[in-house]
């Protein structure tokens, strides 16, 4: 099958693709949401290649304005932390100080250390997705995402990425979209 965006030798459906594994394959193969299971697609990529800029470069230039980033941000109120994932458009910055600390009720926002994140998702760097985090975790999503048509967020790899319908994130559990959590 043809991707919808990007320029990919070829998609699949990413609960059919037997090489995808860790916690995003596991809740993609236990997908409940409204979008059918089956619109959640996986597209093989180089790893080295992963990061955004060598990303749109090499798998095409219509990713700028459809592909979506996931970043961990540690939250601080008193004595506890919560750690949550933000999902911005990759164009866009996460408002960390602004739209994240107000929604978590923190007193201080800030990105979570990279042995954090790959430790609490079990994910490598790189390739965190919203899709398959630990139970309880807020994940706040900007609408400009969950308005797409299709977008593109990676696969709790490197290697690999899932293209989704936007609305399919507002689907996730914990999920909150808000307007301009993306800046």
């Amino acid at each position: 099958m043809r991707a919808p965006v990007g320029n990919f030798e070829s998609a699949a459906p990413a609960w059919t693709v037997e090489h995808f594994t860790g916690p995003a394959a596991d809740a993609v193969r236990g997908w409940k949401g409204g979008v059918p299971r089956d619109r959640l697609l996986y597209v093989d990529t180089d790893p080295e290649k992963a990061d955004t800029a060598a990303f749109i470069e090499n798998y095409g230039e219509d990713l700028h304005g459809t592909s979506a980033n996931c970043v961990v941000v540690a939250a601080k109120r008193g004595g506890g932390r919560t750690l949550a994932a933000c999902v911005v458009l990759s164009a866009t910055r996460v408002d960390v100080n602004g739209a994240v600390r107000r929604q978590l009720e923190a007193r201080k926002a800030s990105f979570a250390p990279m042995e954090t994140a790959v430790e609490e998702t079990g994910m490598e760097y790189g390739g965190i997705t919203p899709i398959g985090l630990p139970e309880g975790w807020p994940v706040l999503v900007d609408a400009a995402v969950t308005g797409l048509p299709w977008t593109l967020i990676g696969s709790g790899r490197r290697r690999g990425k899932l293209i989704v319908p936007g609305e399919a994130l507002a689907e996730l559990p914990g999920a909150v979209v808000l307007e301009g959590l993306g800046v």
